[in-house]
């Protein structure tokens, strides 16, 4: 199983629903959360573009995505 890092902050409802992607993919075991406020650096790179999914191939995707998208990355 893929392990993927997903980008958030709390409060952020895409965060949520992107989170719930996950979910629905089966994947949420696999799931590291990343809090971008935890960090200067995440928070310059992300905090326009959060949510963001990585999986272990290197491979990003920026919000918005979909369960296919998931799907076709684990």
């Amino acid at each position: 199983m893929p392990n993927i890092t997903l980008y958030h902050t709390d409060g952020c409802h895409l965060c949520e629903q992107a989170f719930d992607l996950l979910i629905q993919a089966g994947l949420e075991e696999n799931v590291n959360l990343i809090d971008i406020v935890e960090s200067e650096a995440l928070m310059a790179e992300y905090q326009t573009n959060i949510p963001v999914a990585q999986f272990n191939t290197g491979t990003k995707l920026f919000w918005p995505f979909t369960l296919e998208d998931i799907l076709n990355n684990k």
